[in-house]
């Protein structure tokens, strides 16, 4: 068994850079050799400030080379597919931010490809690593709610990203609500069969050129005849709020809450606490913690528990949400 992963990150966005950062100084026996971007100014920056011994902007130099273990790919998603496929080729471990591509077709090929070369690849589905999250799980398979019969998420931003994300990022329901139909299945322990979703430009009004929107919910019918709903919003100027409920026969588990720190203000004015301003706050152990879990994947040679196949069930459901959304109808996962 190996005793340290060498490891090298791709693309040094926000979530890149973070990842980055854990890999440098928070995770054990991992160790950052390069960081790669297409912004070589940006990789010399980030790569001094992190201590990793190399940087580049050329992303097959990195795959190519035997010294190097693993890949953490956090690219724009339209990059993942081919990443996903080479790093395999080549022998790497492999993370990959979330979602796995925009095309189904291409999750099959992903799925073939991590399969024919036996490659490691975990799924960056943080949430299923919070603390009150994997607490939640743990409850519900030990059946303190009896069986599950309703799933509930809320998923909220403060503001809408620009444009120029959107526009790339697949959408309201690729994109952020992603997350939840993961949760979905995670928690409930069933496949969605079927969905409806809605959607509405409530704020941003550049979303209609774009075929999008800023506030949506989606209707989830299970396979073992559980049902759910998931609301995604980019429009919670108070801050970032992100809850879930697992309704049970026998009790409910209620997980998040908007409070950022565990104090109240008592005035004569009332009671107030302070509330989760943005993601990096609410999720930075969860992010942390998939980390930890990957390196120790690596070091064990064991497969992720977010796999390839978790990743293309999400994204079935998010394809499945965005089409029922144009058509206004309800659509069978099965039909996609």
């Amino acid at each position: 068994m190996k005793n340290h992963i060498r490891c090298a990150v791709i693309g040094l966005g926000r979530l890149g850079y973070w990842h980055a950062e854990n890999v440098a100084g928070r995770v054990k026996h991992s160790e950052l050799v390069c960081v790669v971007d297409a912004d070589l100014q940006r990789a010399e920056k980030v790569g001094r400030e992190l201590g990793a011994p190399r940087w580049t902007d050329n992303t097959d130099e990195v795959l190519e080379d035997p010294n190097i273990d693993a890949v953490v790919i956090a690219t724009p998603t339209g990059t993942h597919a081919s990443l996903i496929k080479k790093a395999a080729q080549y022998g790497k471990a492999i993370f990959v931010e979330k979602p796995l591509t925009l095309q189904l077709a291409e999750a099959d090929e992903v799925i073939s490809a991590v399969n024919q070369y036996n490659a490691q690849c975990q799924v960056g589905f943080m949430r299923r690593f919070d603390p009150a999250y994997a607490e939640a799980k743990k409850r519900i398979a030990a059946g303190d709610i009896g069986k599950p019969i309703y799933f509930k998420a809320v998923s909220r931003d403060p503001v809408s990203p620009p444009a120029e994300f959107i526009r790339g990022s697949g959408g309201i329901f690729i994109d952020m609500a992603i997350h939840d139909y993961d949760l979905a299945r995670f928690l409930m322990g069933s496949e969605v069969d079927a969905v409806s979703a809605h959607g509405s430009v409530l704020v941003y009004p550049f979303m209609r050129e774009l075929q999008d929107s800023d506030q949506s919910l989606t209707y989830l019918r299970f396979a073992s005849g559980a049902a759910g709903d998931v609301e995604a919003s980019r429009n919670a100027l108070y801050g970032y709020d992100i809850r879930g409920e697992v309704v049970g026969t026998e009790g409910t588990i209620q997980i998040g809450s908007l409070q950022h720190h565990d104090i109240r203000v008592l005035t004569l004015k009332g009671s107030t606490h302070d509330i989760v301003p943005s993601f990096p706050e609410r999720f930075k152990d969860a992010y942390q913690l998939e980390m930890v879990h990957f390196i120790e994947c690596c070091l064990r040679g064991e497969k992720p528990s977010v796999t390839v196949e978790d990743g293309k069930a999400a994204q079935q459901i998010a394809n499945a949400a965005t089409l029922a959304f144009q058509k206004r109808a309800e659509v069978r996962l099965a039909d996609l």
